[in-house]
């Protein structure tokens, strides 16, 4: 078997393990030192890429960047475990009731704000699901609009900052850039930061949202009646002091943690423990901040930071193997002879990216397949944060996909047994369509995501 069949080997044998259930970042580690001690015994891999394992370790565990990680999933589990969102939703609803679909807008507006506080998606979605759900189905929503809206909304953690993805993906994306001005004979300071893809991403998640609002004014209005309206004895007295004391906290934070990085006063790490000490005094605020709670969160996000930091490090191991084998250049040249170039090369891997998101999480897929196929794409001209942004969207997209999509798993969850998964899945057909005109008008408008980053830097 050539060099070249090697890479290709360990790539198909890596998913077929992880759909068979094994753990991510063992198999990641473990099926590539495989794959390099058969290669070393057939003299076919060489010895010294896995020299450089220690310092690629290393330089992981120290990168500062990625230290905003376990910041913005404390300050996630922190607000999840406050109540925040059960506030903000009985304030939101008692305002927008008296509307025909007025309990959805809600939804929709307490989730944007919730992605904007916590960018956790499975968090979103159980505590919208838990909050909302036995409400809406109450008051005579239809059960596919109900459920289709939550699990939307919940997914737009993926996509609103200050998203896990975009943390992890300016990481590995800022790695990528710099290996395309190698293959280029570039050598320029200039690289990709979260900053450039928190910034690049707020005009898409926002269009999103104004999208999600639209379809549901258009059902609330061409089919009222599965989306009633609330009587005033539902709705309850509307008091504008309690809509404020419930929306400003959260403001508050957005506007601390987003505000401080837009204004370039603060790095995204930075802002990211502004948010942690944030979330932590509105619990306290709010008297949720008890020793048992605190040990709660801190539990909580020590196992998703660790879990995160492992398959980093197994994927460390993977991309220097993939390369040992000559992988990289492999992609590149099969890219290369894609008819239509740049676009079809575009257009594929964003094919494969949304399929594999039916199998693989997120973090699976930019450990995993990110630092293959970003070098070949950006050496071929793309903007790296138009690309970072449109991978985000199109996971975001693969999330709500039936019959495999994460946030489906989520809220089938918390959703009464009364409720088929079918009515879910019709749920959420057209929100899977808006998003895909989303990636549409993202990929045709490539200055609805770059603009605003160029304005920054300007």
């Amino acid at each position: 078997m050539g060099v070249e069949y090697m890479a290709i080997a360990l790539f198909i044998c890596i998913c077929l393990a992880l759909m068979a259930g094994f753990p991510v970042a063992f198999t990641l580690g473990g099926m590539s030192l495989l794959f390099a001690g058969a290669g070393m015994a057939l003299d076919l891999f060489e010895p010294s890429f896995l020299g450089a394992l220690p310092s690629r370790l290393f330089g992981t565990m120290n990168n500062q960047t990625l230290l905003a990680v376990p910041l913005f999933v404390f300050m996630g589990v922190m607000l999840e475990k406050s109540r925040i969102a059960e506030d903000l939703l009985d304030a939101m609803s008692r305002l927008f009731g008296g509307l025909r679909g007025g309990l959805a807008f809600s939804v929709c507006i307490v989730g944007a704000l919730l992605a904007a506080s916590t960018g956790i998606v499975g968090a979103t979605v159980v505590t919208l699901g838990l909050l909302a759900l036995p409400t809406m189905l109450r008051r005579g929503y239809d059960p596919s609009v109900a459920t289709g809206t939550l699990a939307a909304t919940g997914t737009l953690g993926q996509i609103i900052p200050p998203s896990i993805i975009l943390v992890l993906l300016g990481d590995v994306l800022s790695n990528a850039y710099q290996q395309a001005q190698i293959r280029l004979g570039i050598f320029s300071p200039k690289t990709v930061t979260v900053s450039d893809l928190f910034i690049g991403s707020l005009l898409p998640g926002l269009m999103l949202v104004g999208l999600y609002l639209l379809y549901l004014v258009g059902v609330a209005l061409w089919q009222p009646n599965k989306l009633p309206a609330l009587s005033p004895e539902e709705r309850g007295e509307v008091s504008w002091g309690r809509v404020l004391m419930s929306l400003l906290p959260p403001l508050l934070l957005i506007m601390s943690v987003l505000g401080s990085i837009l204004a370039g006063i603060a790095t995204p790490t930075e802002a990211a423990a502004v948010g942690a000490l944030g979330a932590a005094l509105l619990a306290a605020a709010k008297r949720q901040l008890g020793f048992g709670k605190l040990r709660e969160v801190a539990q909580a996000t020590t196992e998703i930071s660790a879990m995160v930091f492992m398959i980093l490090l197994g994927a460390s191991i993977f991309s220097l193997v993939f390369r040992g084998y000559g992988g990289d250049d492999l992609i590149h040249h099969l890219f290369e002879q894609l008819p239509g170039g740049v676009f079809t090369a575009t257009l594929v891997v964003m094919l494969v990216i949304f399929l594999l998101g039916f199998i693989l999480d997120f973090i699976e897929i930019t450990f995993v397949v990110v630092p293959i196929v970003g070098p070949v794409l950006l050496s071929m001209g793309l903007d790296p944060v138009w690309l970072g942004v449109m991978i985000a969207l199109n996971l975001q997209t693969s999330f709500l996909t039936p019959p495999f999509g994460f946030s489906l798993f989520y809220l089938r969850g918390v959703t009464p047994a009364s409720i088929p998964t079918t009515a879910i899945y019709r749920g959420v057909l057209p929100f899977i369509a808006i998003q895909i005109l989303m990636l549409i008008i993202a990929a045709c408008w490539p200055g609805l995501v770059t603009w605003l980053p160029g304005l920054m830097t300007h």
